[in-house]
């Protein structure tokens, strides 16, 4: 694999501005969410409100994507992502949830997830996790995936394509009146096949009105996750794979999380609701 330099916090900027017009989650300026006591279950307005969030974050993740280079910061990537969010009228979910102090997560290397952009400086042979949630008409939109910087080696690039490939499969399998722990049973017995890690602290949640529900997707074979899949249900799928192992480390900061071996990993995602047939993708540009 790349002979890369593991990664070490950068400086922070200042925090971006968001106008005062535009809608801010409840959450923004609380220590916590409120616990979400709604329905798991969405109706058609709700749920054409969500193709609206997830279609503008899926576009503010793209155009942060066309800036991917070596020598470009990550936090260049959270200031392209959020003037286009606040362009479009969405305030970017991540933005002062828990405290969280940027617009999108940038995961670098083998940053499993939550990477706070800062003064990094990308290089060439690095893979880059973008992670981007809008906030409209009340309700969120994520998604998340893992793009190439400059020439990447072979065994990074095929983690990328797996890991996108895992995602794939797992949204085919959703159907109603399957169990959740279906989508985590493809995602696993997929990545197997070439020896790779599934994070498991980490899971796809549950979202809406709420940027986490408490409704749990687990991208491995959880024997507990028998929740039944019925149309209307609204959640994301973000399976993470590892070229080594799914345990992890966090950096000081409490968001950050390594890979405890330091070995790399990609992560993709979408947001979904469940139809009679099967799955419509929610994040698409």
């Amino acid at each position: 694999m790349s002979g890369q330099s593991l990664l070490v916090p950068g400086e922070l900027s200042p925090a971006r501005s968001v106008p005062g017009n535009i809608r801010r989650p409840e959450y923004v300026g609380k220590p916590a969410p409120t616990p979400y006591t709604g329905p798991e279950i969405q109706d058609s307005d709700t749920i054409e409100r969500m193709r609206i969030a997830g279609r503008i974050a899926a576009q503010a993740m793209e155009e942060a994507a066309k800036h991917i280079s070596p020598g470009v910061t990550t936090d260049e990537l959270d200031r392209v992502a959020h003037d286009f969010m606040i362009d479009h009228g969405a305030y970017p979910s991540t933005l002062g949830y828990r405290g969280y102090p940027k617009s999108l997560c940038s995961s670098v290397n083998e940053v499993i997830c939550h990477g706070i952009p800062d003064s990094t400086v990308l290089r060439d042979g690095d893979i880059v996790n973008l992670d981007v949630t809008a906030y409209i008409n009340g309700v969120h939109g994520d998604n998340n995936a893992t793009y190439l910087c400059g020439d990447v080696d072979e065994e990074s690039r095929l983690l990328v394509e797996r890991t996108r490939e895992s995602l794939a499969r797992a949204i085919k399998a959703v159907r109603p009146g399957r169990q959740i722990n279906v989508i985590g049973r493809v995602i696993e017995s997929y990545a197997k096949r070439f020896g790779y890690g599934v994070v498991r602290d980490f899971t796809g949640h549950g979202i809406n009105s709420s940027f986490h529900s408490g409704l749990i997707i687990p991208h491995y074979d959880s024997p507990h996750a028998t929740t039944v899949m019925r149309p209307g249900m609204t959640f994301t799928i973000e399976p993470m794979l590892t070229l080594g192992t799914h345990e992890y480390d966090m950096w000081d900061d409490g968001w950050t999380v390594v890979t405890k071996d330091r070995r790399r990993t990609a992560q993709f995602e979408h947001t979904l609701v469940v139809t009679e047939t099967g799955a419509e993708i929610l994040t698409l540009p």
